[in-house]
C-alpha cells in the first residue's frame, strides 16, 4: 500500500478515536450532553475512511522498536476491514443512541471518552499486523470495557461485573501473550530470524505450521491462543462474565457485547486460522464452540431478564462462529465470517430494542412484559426482523450462516464418522433452543399484555432510528445475501479460508442434509414453545440443584480463596521488620530463577573443573575463611571485619584476573561500606543478643537457596555445553563490531555493562538495607 493511496486514511481512522477521547473534556465544556453526537461524527469519519479502502489490500508500518522489528504495522484486507467497518459503523449508531438514552446520567465525560478509546482499540485489533501492537490494542479493549461495564460505579453489581470482566479477559490476555511469543520463536525457525510481523507469518503459513511442529510448539501455541480467544469471546467455561456484564448501560451492551469486544476472540481465530488449521485445531475449536452454543442457548431459555437472555444468546452465537472457524472445510470459514457479520446486525438491534423497552416500560423482567406491539408498534417490527434473524428463520440473514454451519458439521461427520456425528447433533440441539428463546423475545411484543404493566411511552426518533437501520440492513441481507458477499463478506472469507472458496448463499430449492437439519430445528423449536414455561422452570431447577456447575460459583470461590490466603500471609510478610522483607524478596527471587531454569530445561555443564593458578586458589581460600568467620563472629565489629575481608579478597581476585578497573571499583565500594558500617556500629551494642535458633535456621536455609541460585546462574551463563565460556565469547564477538570501539574491555564496560550496573546497584541496596535494619533494631531494642 503506498503512502498516498491508503496509508494515511488507515492511520487516521485508527488514531482519530484516541485523539477524540483525549479531547472529550474540552468537547464536554462546549457541547455538554451533545458530546454523543460528536462521538458519532468521529465514528462516521473512521467508517468513511475505511470504507474507501474496500477492495484494496496492503500494509503500512510506523517504526516503533526497529531493533526488534516491532512497528505499529497495520494490514488492510477483507477480514480486517469487515470487522473494522462493523465496529465503526455500529459505533455511529451507538453514539447517536447514547445521546438520548444516557440523558441525565452522571459521569458522561468518562463514558464518552472510554467509548471512543474502546472503538479505537477495536479498530487497532482489526487492522494490527504486528503481534506486539495487536496485543496492546487487545489489552486496551479490556481496560476500556472495565470502565464502561462499571459505569455505574456507585452500584455494587456494576463494580462486581467490571472486576469479573477484567479478571477473566486480562488473565486470558496473558495466555494469549505466551501464545504470541511461541509464534515468534517458531518464526525464527521458519524465516531464520525471529519476527513479530503477523503479515509475514500468514503469507508463509505452511512454513510457520511446519516450524511450530518441528519445534514442538504447535499444541502449546494453539492452546494458549485458544484460551486467550475463549476468554474474550465468552466460550465455555469462561462464558459467565458476559451475562454479568449486562450491568453496563444498554448502549455499552449493544456495542461491546454484541458487535465488537466479544467478537475480538472470534476475529483472532479467523485471522490465525491459516497458521493452525489441522486436526488438533478442528477438535479443539469445534468442540469448544458447539459446547458453548448448546450451553448458551439452554441458559438463555432459563433467563428471566431481557438483557440476560440476549447475553446468553450472544455466547451461544459466538460458539457458532468459533465452531465454524474450527471446521477445516470452506463452509467453516464461510460460517464464521458470514455469521460474524449477520450476528452483529441483528444482535446490536436487539440490544438497542431491549434498551427501548427498559427505558419506556421501566422494567427488563420477562414475566412483567408482553403485548408491547400496541404501545411500540414500530419497535415491534424492528424486534420481529431481528428476532427471526436470530432464530435462523428463512429468508432472514441469520438463516444463511447457520445453514453453512449445518453443512460444515454434516460434511465433517460424514467424512470421519463415529463420534463426529455428535457435532451436527449438538448444532441441531442448540438451534432448537435458539428458536425457543427467540420466540420468547418476540412474545414481549406479540403476547398478552400484563395488567400490572403501566403506561409505555413511545421512544424518541434518536433511540428508534439506530436499531431500525440495523434491522433494515439485516432484512436486505436476508433478501439479497449475495449483495453482502460482493461488498464485504466475500473478501473476508477469502482472507480466512485456505484456498479460494466459491461462496454463494441462497435459499435452498431442494432437500439436503443441512436443509433437513434446519427443518428439524425450526419444527421442534416451534412445537416446543407452548411448553416453554415448563422447560424454563426445569432448567432453573437443575441450575439451582447443582451450584458447582455454575462458573460464577467457581469464580467466587476462587477469589474468596485468594482473599483468605492473602489474609493469612499478610501478617507473616508485612511484619514491619526489614529482615523479613529482605528474606521474602531474596527467597522469591532465588525461587523464580531456579524455576525459570527448570521450566526452560536449561542443561548444566557435564564437566566442571577448577583451572586456576595457585595465587587465585589462595585468595579464594582466604575469602572462604572470611565467610565462615563472619558466621561465627562474636560481635558486630568482628562480623563486619570478616565480611570486609571477603570483599577485599574479591578485589584481589579481580586483580589476578587482569581486571584492575573492577578491582579498584571493588576496593572503593568495600572501603566505603566498611566505614559506613563502623560508623553505624558506634551507636549499637558491642555484642550480639541471644540468638533465635528458629530465625538462624531460616536465614541459613535462605542463604543456601540464594547461593545455589547464584551458583547455577554462574554455571549457566559462563559455560556452554562444550565447556567454553559462552558469555565471554559473545562479548568478544559482538563488542567491537557492534560497540564501535577498538578495545574489547572498554567497549564491554561502556556498551554492555547492564549486568555490571545491576550488580553495583544491588550491592548498594543490600548495604543500605543492612544499615537500616541495624538502626531499626536498635531503636526497637531488638537483637539482630
Amino acid at each position: 500500500m503506498s503512502l498516498t493511496s491508503g496509508a494515511i486514511p488507515v492511520l487516521v481512522a485508527v488514531a482519530l478515536p484516541f485523539l477524540a477521547a483525549a479531547l472529550v473534556p474540552l468537547l464536554w465544556r462546549v457541547l455538554g450532553e451533545r458530546t454523543g453526537y460528536a462521538g458519532a461524527g468521529v465514528a462516521l469519519v473512521s467508517f468513511s475512511l475505511l470504507a474507501g479502502e474496500l477492495g484494496r489490500e496492503g500494509t503500512v508500518a510506523v517504526p516503533w522498536i526497529p531493533s526488534l522489528d516491532v512497528a505499529l504495522r497495520f494490514h488492510v484486507d477483507g477480514w480486517g476491514l469487515l470487522f473494522a467497518l462493523l465496529a465503526s459503523g455500529i459505533g455511529v449508531l451507538v453514539f447517536l443512541y447514547s445521546a438520548t438514552y444516557m440523558h441525565g446520567e452522571r459521569g458522561l465525560r468518562r463514558y464518552y471518552g472510554s467509548l471512543l478509546a474502546f472503538m479505537g482499540a477495536i479498530l487497532g485489533v482489526a487492522l494490527a499486523a504486528d503481534l506486539v501492537a495487536l496485543f496492546l490494542f487487545w489489552e486496551l479493549t479490556s481496560v476500556a470495557s472495565f470502565l464502561l461495564i462499571g459505569h455505574h460505579d456507585g452500584d455494587a453489581e456494576s463494580r462486581y461485573a467490571a472486576r469479573m470482566a477484567m479478571v477473566v479477559t486480562v488473565v486470558g490476555g496473558l495466555f494469549l501473550l505466551v501464545g504470541f511469543l511461541l509464534l515468534v520463536v517458531a518464526s525464527g525457525r521458519a524465516f531464520g530470524t525471529e519476527t513479530f510481523d503477523l503479515t509475514a507469518m500468514l503469507a508463509n503459513a505452511d512454513a510457520m505450521r511446519a516450524a511450530l511442529r518441528e519445534t514442538g510448539l504447535f499444541l502449546p501455541a494453539l492452546a494458549f491462543v485458544a484460551v486467550g480467544a475463549a476468554s474474550k469471546s465468552a466460550q465455555v467455561p469462561l462464558h459467565f462474565w458476559l451475562p454479568n456484564a449486562m450491568a453496563a448501560p444498554t448502549p455499552v451492551s449493544a456495542f461491546l457485547h454484541s458487535a465488537t469486544m466479544v467478537k475480538v476472540g472470534v476475529y483472532l481465530l479467523g485471522r490465525l486460522r491459516p497458521l493452525f488449521l489441522g486436526v488438533e485445531w478442528t477438535l479443539l475449536l469445534v468442540t469448544l464452540g458447539l459446547a458453548t452454543m448448546v450451553v448458551g442457548a439452554v441458559l438463555a431459555v432459563a433467563s428471566t431478564d431481557i438483557k440476560e437472555l440476549l447475553a446468553y444468546s450472544t455466547a451461544s452465537h459466538l460458539g457458532l462462529m468459533v465452531a465454524g472457524f474450527g471446521f477445516a472445510s470452506a463452509a467453516g470459514a464461510e460460517t464464521g465470517a458470514f455469521h460474524l457479520f449477520n450476528h452483529a446486525l441483528f444482535k446490536a438491534a436487539l440490544f438497542l430494542v431491549a434498551g427501548i423497552v427498559a427505558h419506556e416500560a421501566g422494567t427488563r423482567r420477562l414475566d412483567e412484559l408482553g403485548g408491547l406491539r400496541r404501545d411500540l408498534p414500530f419497535t415491534a417490527v424492528v424486534a420481529g426482523v431481528a428476532a427471526l434473524s436470530m432464530a435462523g428463520v428463512p429468508p432472514f440473514n441469520g438463516f444463511y450462516s447457520k445453514e453453512y454451519l449445518f453443512k460444515a458439521a454434516y460434511e465433517a461427520a460424514s467424512a470421519a464418522g463415529g463420534l463426529w456425528w455428535l457435532y451436527p447433533t449438538a448444532a441441531v440441539v442448540a438451534s432448537i433452543f435458539t428458536v425457543l428463546y427467540s420466540a420468547r423475545f418476540l412474545a414481549l411484543f406479540f403476547g398478552d399484555r400484563p395488567e400490572a404493566l403501566g403506561e409505555v411511552h413511545r421512544p424518541p426518533a434518536t433511540m428508534l432510528a439506530p436499531p431500525a437501520l440495523l434491522a433494515a440492513v439485516a432484512f436486505v441481507v436476508g433478501l439479497a445475501p449475495g449483495l453482502a458477499v460482493d461488498v464485504a463478506v466475500g473478501a473476508a472469507i477469502d482472507a480466512t479460508a485456505v484456498g479460494a472458496p466459491e461462496f454463494d448463499p441462497h435459499l435452498p430449492t431442494e432437500l439436503s442434509p443441512p436443509v433437513a437439519m434446519s427443518v428439524v430445528s425450526l419444527g421442534v423449536g416451534a412445537s416446543t414453545y407452548p411448553v416453554y414455561g415448563r422447560v424454563h422452570r426445569a432448567i432453573r431447577r437443575a441450575r439451582a440443584s447443582a451450584p458447582a456447575l455454575r462458573p460464577n460459583w467457581w469464580y467466587d470461590r476462587t477469589l474468596g480463596g485468594i482473599d483468605r490466603v492473602g489474609a493469612e500471609l499478610l501478617p507473616r510478610i508485612q511484619t514491619g521488620l526489614l529482615r523479613t522483607y529482605a528474606a521474602w524478596a531474596l527467597g522469591a527471587a532465588a525461587a523464580l530463577v531456579v524455576a525459570g531454569y527448570v521450566a526452560a530445561g536449561v542443561a548444566l555443564p557435564t564437566e566442571v573443573g577448577v583451572d586456576a593458578p595457585p595465587a587465585t586458589l589462595v585468595v579464594l581460600a582466604v575469602a572462604l575463611v572470611g565467610a565462615v568467620a563472619m558466621t561465627r563472629a562474636p560481635s558486630h565489629v568482628v562480623g563486619v571485619l570478616a565480611l570486609s575481608l571477603l570483599g577485599f579478597m574479591v578485589a584481589v581476585f579481580y586483580t589476578l584476573a587482569s581486571a584492575p578497573d573492577l578491582a579498584l571499583t571493588q576496593l572503593v565500594v568495600e572501603t566505603l561500606s566498611l566505614l559506613v558500617f563502623l560508623l553505624v556500629l558506634e551507636k549499637l551494642p558491642e555484642y550480639y543478643g541471644e540468638l533465635d535458633r528458629r530465625l538462624a535456621l531460616r536465614d541459613a536455609v535462605l542463604s543456601l537457596g540464594v547461593g545455589a541460585a547464584v551458583f547455577l546462574t554462574v554455571l549457566v551463563s559462563t559455560r556452554g555445553p562444550d565447556g567454553e565460556t559462552a558469555l565471554a565469547r559473545y562479548f568478544v564477538e559482538k563488542a567491537v563490531p557492534e560497540g564501535g570501539g577498538t578495545n574489547v574491555v572498554n567497549v564491554i564496560l561502556v556498551d554492555f555493562r547492564a549486568f555490571d550496573t545491576l550488580g553495583e546497584v544491588a550491592v548498594i541496596v543490600m548495604a543500605a538495607l543492612s544499615v537500616l535494619t541495624l538502626l531499626t533494631m536498635r531503636r526497637r531494642g531488638e537483637s539482630p
